[in-house]
C-alpha cells in the first residue's frame, strides 16, 4: 500500500478568490471568539466564559477598541463641545462680573442658543452637573422660567482650559 501524505488544501482560482476566502475565515474566527465571551451566547462551548462581576472596572462598559466605544467617545466629545459653546455664549452675551463669571436670563440664552441647537435645557443640565453653571430649580421651561438667571460659576478662562482650548 502506498503511504498517504497530507497535503495542504489548495484553492484553485484567482488570487482575489483566495483572499476573499481567507478574509471570510478570519471574520468567522473573530465572531466565534466574541461569542465565546458573550454572556448571552447560546453557542456550545461558551459556558467556560467568565461570569460578569459588578466589581470589575470594565463592568457596564463597551469592549475596548470596539465601534461602540468609539461612538461613545465621539458623543462625549460632541457634548463637551456643546457645553463649551453654551458657556462662551453666556460669557459673550451675558452680564460679565469682575471675577470672570457672567449671568444671563434663561429667555435671552434660549433665544440665542436655539439658533445653534435645540437642546438648550439638556446642555444646561449637563453643564450644571459638571459645576460650570448654576440656576434655580430642577428644570427650566420656556415662558414660565424666562426670568431665571443662569450664572456661569467658573471664569471663562478656566472653562476653556478645562476643555483644552486656548
Amino acid at each position: 500500500m502506498a503511504s498517504q501524505q497530507n497535503y495542504p488544501v489548495r484553492i484553485y482560482g484567482s488570487d482575489s478568490l483566495v483572499s476573499k476566502v481567507s478574509k471570510f475565515q478570519k471574520l468567522a474566527e473573530e465572531h466565534k471568539e466574541k461569542q465565546m465571551i458573550n454572556p448571552f451566547s447560546d453557542w456550545e462551548g461558551a459556558s467556560h466564559r467568565s461570569r460578569l462581576d459588578k466589581d470589575d472596572p470594565r463592568y457596564g462598559r463597551p469592549v475596548e477598541g470596539s465601534k461602540t466605544e468609539g461612538r461613545g467617545i465621539k458623543a462625549g466629545e460632541m457634548i463637551s463641545n456643546e457645553i463649551r459653546v453654551l458657556c462662551e455664549m453666556i460669557w459673550e452675551h451675558g452680564k460679565q462680573n469682575y471675577d470672570g463669571t457672567a449671568c444671563i436670563t434663561f429667555k435671552e440664552l434660549f433665544e440665542l442658543y436655539t439658533v445653534i441647537s435645540n437642546k438648550v435645557v439638556g446642555v444646561l443640565l449637563r453643564a450644571r452637573k459638571h459645576g460650570l453653571v448654576d440656576f434655580k430649580g430642577e428644570m427650566l421651561f420656556q415662558r414660565r422660567d424666562d426670568a431665571i438667571l443662569i450664572t456661569l460659576v467658573k471664569p471663562i478662562d478656566d472653562i476653556n482650559k478645562l476643555f483644552k482650548r486656548e
